[in-house]
């Protein structure tokens, strides 16, 4: 879809609909500060956001800037990161927040590189940041954003399982000129593809763009590209990984191997391997006498 009358009654469309549907998200408030703003989107990377939302505040409550973040232990980011999953994130916030007070004065950057040099912060995030945090026109893709644009646009069902730049390029030649619309337009973009057209179950009829897809005036044909991989969690590493980090987190002293054993006693050498990688990805930290610690 060219920048056209059809893109022109896509934005309005859309921004018409969410001027009135919106979710009242914490960090999409106006006095959401970027710190804020980076904090969710680190969060809820792979994570919904009924998970994200009372983590999020109480990490804003304890840290509400960079500064007060960097001055707490490293092992207090991953205990307050609870059960998000994935905490490599905590680490790298705790190292961005660092890197912000060394490098941009404890303020949030406002240009994409310097965003993107940040511990953690890749070009997904660095875009969003950029334009939900300080209202700039950037291109904002997420899994949420790819469906829409392929199903509207495109006609399929779902994107491929990798981003393409042809998408990124799309993505980019639907932004509205103006800053602050674009920013509005890229929110409104994923809000849509959380709240109704969903992956498995889009709601069709509820959507406000409905006359313009090119997927349901295709009849909705199936998807039919490459296989797409669904991620297990039953006896994986990163369940393993988890319950050893879960004793770690309940305990305000140092570990013994015994009561790691007893967080996974099916596989000896399952969880040996999955606390060797703990240790190497910083997470956790060996002590003398087989004891173990949250990082400091």
């Amino acid at each position: 879809m060219a920048r056209s009358a059809s893109a022109a009654a896509l934005h309005d469309a859309l921004l018409r609909w969410y001027a009135v549907s919106a979710r009242d998200l914490p960090w999409r408030r106006d006095d959401a500060s970027p710190w804020a703003v980076l904090v969710s989107e680190v969060m809820l990377q792979q994570t919904p956001v009924a998970r994200v939302e009372p983590v999020w505040r109480e990490w804003m409550a304890r840290w509400p800037s960079p500064a007060a973040l960097a001055a707490a232990p490293a092992g207090e980011a991953v205990r307050a990161w609870g059960r998000l999953g994935y905490p490599r994130r905590a680490l790298r916030l705790h190292q961005a927040a660092a890197a912000i007070v060394g490098r941009h004065q404890g303020e949030v950057p406002l240009d994409e590189a310097d965003l993107r040099a940040l511990p953690g912060v890749g070009t997904y995030t660095a875009a969003a940041v950029a334009s939900f945090a300080h209202g700039q026109r950037a291109t904002v893709v997420d899994t949420n954003v790819r469906r829409v644009l392929v199903r509207v646009v495109q006609g399929a069902a779902c994107p491929a399982p990798s981003l393409s730049r042809a998408e990124t390029d799309l993505a980019t030649s639907l932004l509205p000129d103006d800053d602050g619309q674009a920013a509005r337009w890229n929110v409104a973009v994923m809000e849509l593809g959380a709240l109704v057209c969903s992956a498995r179950a889009p709601r069709c009829g509820d959507c406000p763009v409905a006359q313009l897809c090119a997927w349901r005036l295709a009849g909705h044909p199936a998807y039919d590209g490459p296989a797409r991989r669904t991620q297990k969690w039953h006896g994986t590493d990163r369940q393993v990984r988890g319950a050893l980090l879960a004793v770690l987190r309940e305990s305000d002293r140092p570990v013994g191997a015994k009561a790691l054993a007893a967080a996974w006693p099916d596989d000896g050498r399952q969880r040996a391997r999955c606390l060797d990688g703990l240790v190497a990805d910083g997470l956790v930290e060996p002590l003398a006498g087989g004891r173990f610690r949250l990082p400091t």
